[in-house]
């Protein structure tokens, strides 16, 4: 994989590389206990020694991968506890941001909140989990960023991906692609009511069912 050629975005090199191995990782596509040599890293992903350890520093940080003296680096993976715990997170911000979004958003980003919705319910109907999950992603983000809260954003931004590639297709089915389908349509009422109270109920009893659905189905 050349990750030179393959980033688009003009991010630095290490950028793109910590983000294809952090992916591999959550995905389990590079399994837990796995060890990564900076060799073979490189030549994977036609990069050099300095954009590797870079990532792998960072990966370090993130608790993705753990250093071991005249060893290597051993990929340590997200256990269930830390699917948990990352959950229990993120119900907390999610909660306080659609507070804040309902009393903060636009009449132009509830519409965005809508057309993301009338999409969700479009794939739905057609079982398309990709479409689903990507327009599910969206319909968050709206929400995220009508808060005008940086800070919340960048945190939120960080559960979203973890969770995302950590999570099967086999999650979802065609009750459970309804199920959230109805979660969200609660949410976006409350935008609609302007109801602060509603929608944090809302949010809160969709990020249950989220932990409940993933820790069930994955592990």
């Amino acid at each position: 994989m050349d990750i030179i050629s393959g980033d688009k975005s003009g991010q630095p090199l290490f950028t793109g590389l910590y983000e294809e191995l952090q992916k591999g990782i959550l995905s389990g596509s590079i399994p837990d206990g796995s060890k990564l040599t900076e060799n073979a890293v490189c030549k994977e992903y036609n990069v050099s020694r300095t954009p590797v350890r870079e990532a792998f520093r960072q990966l370090e940080v993130d608790g993705l991968i753990r250093s071991v003296p005249n060893r290597g680096a051993f990929v340590t993976g997200l256990t269930k506890r830390d699917i948990s715990d990352l959950f229990d997170l993120r119900i907390l911000f999610e909660v306080q941001a659609v507070e804040w979004a309902i009393k903060r958003m636009s009449s132009e980003d509830i519409d965005r909140l809508a057309e993301s919705l009338e999409f969700m319910e479009f794939y739905t109907l057609k079982e398309d989990v990709e479409k689903v999950l990507s327009f599910n992603s969206q319909f968050h983000s709206i929400i995220c960023e009508g808060t005008g809260n940086r800070m919340i954003q960048r945190t939120l931004s960080i559960y979203h991906t973890y969770l995302k590639y950590s999570a099967p297709h086999k999650t979802y089915n065609e009750d459970s692609l309804k199920a959230i389908l109805e979660e969200h349509k609660a949410i976006f009422e409350a935008f609609e009511t302007k109801n602060a109270a509603a929608g944090r109920k809302a949010m809160e009893y969709h990020m249950e069912q989220s932990k409940l659905r993933r820790i069930a189905n994955y592990f």
